[in-house]
């Protein structure tokens, strides 16, 4: 049976459903709260049966996705993740965007490209806006190609307020101000 947890945080509330798998606490998926959705509401429709309940290492994943809201430098593992619910593609898509760091950002055509994916924008964005584990794996951190923010499981507001939090600057149009975006291959 799955557990959940749910914490507050500045965005609203933050939803955590995990289980034992092979003996590990594993994150199934992460739930994030935006305006008229909150997280405890989708975690009740998707895991009906889920109890609360919790244990050390949940509770330090917990607390690290409390303290990245705040605004913490925080790296996350994907060991804490199940991410075998995900497709093949997905998990490429996934651990990509996994290695993008704090205070940088890529679109969702140079992943693609990086994956070997020419024309694979879309599918790109497709397998991040079913990121089951946002915040563990930053998916805020993939936008357009004409640099505005594209979509987010918290919303726009979320997405940009948390670039920010990360030192990411926005021009008056609302559209990224970078330099160069990570894979992005310089000639």
């Amino acid at each position: 049976m799955n557990k959940k947890i749910i914490k507050p945080t500045p965005f609203g509330s933050v939803g955590i459903v995990w289980n034992r798998i092979n003996d590990y606490p594993k994150i199934v998926q992460v739930f994030l709260s935006k305006p008229g959705a909150s997280a405890e509401d989708k975690v009740s429709a998707l895991y009906p049966n889920s109890r609360v309940s919790s244990c050390a290492d949940i509770d330090d994943v917990a607390t690290a996705i409390e303290g990245f809201l705040d605004g913490e430098e925080i790296e996350f593992s994907l060991d804490v993740v199940e991410i075998d619910v995900c497709s093949n593609f997905q998990q490429l898509v996934l651990r990509a965007e996994h290695r993008i760091p704090r205070g940088s950002v890529s679109t969702y055509q140079l992943m693609a490209r990086h994956l070997g994916k020419m024309n694979g924008a879309r599918a790109v964005g497709n397998a991040l806006a079913k990121n089951p584990f946002p915040i563990i794996v930053p998916c805020h951190r993939a936008i357009r190609s004409d640099r505005s923010l594209g979509g987010y499981q918290g919303g726009p507001e979320m997405k940009r307020a948390l670039l920010e939090k990360e030192g990411i600057y926005f021009d008056a149009a609302g559209r990224i101000s970078c330099a160069q975006f990570y894979y992005q291959r310089t000639m």
